[in-house]
């Protein structure tokens, strides 16, 4: 199991004005640890702790944050409508586009996404996979 995953930032602001405009509609809450954000699931009374949480910090060696090529990390949705509101929130927070939400050929029917950039270039992926609502070829 994934226990965290971490994306570098050399603006913090603008990495929070970012993240906070998707993940707490996701059920992420966010804590500040030493001037670097921690976006934890929400955990329900009587229930175990949610992995994975995602960090957004400064690089440890002090040399500026880059994206990873080829790196991505993919937040699930509970809709598609709240795939295409997350990502236009997400762009109004600073973020830019990296392919608008709908569905791909190269994925499964029900596969809704859409993908981003936040302000340090790492790529975020919105999706939902609900076979409960309408799907590419229907």
């Amino acid at each position: 199991m994934i226990a965290y995953v971490t994306v570098g930032a050399d603006d913090i602001a603008r990495a929070e004005r970012f993240y906070s405009a998707v993940l707490p509609a996701l059920g992420y809450r966010v804590e500040r640890y030493h001037g670097d954000l921690s976006y934890i699931p929400a955990v329900q009374p009587g229930q175990s702790a949610v992995s994975p949480d995602f960090y957004v910090k400064s690089p440890f060696n002090g040399g500026p944050a880059s994206a990873g090529n080829g790196a991505m990390v993919a937040f699930e949705a509970r809709s598609q409508n709240q795939v295409r509101d997350l990502h236009a929130a997400a762009l109004a927070a600073g973020g830019s586009d990296d392919g608008q939400p709908g569905f791909r050929a190269a994925y499964g029917p029900h596969f809704y996404v859409g993908y981003l950039r936040d302000p340090h270039g790492n790529k975020i992926a919105l999706f939902c996979d609900n076979p409960d609502e309408p799907g590419r070829d229907g």
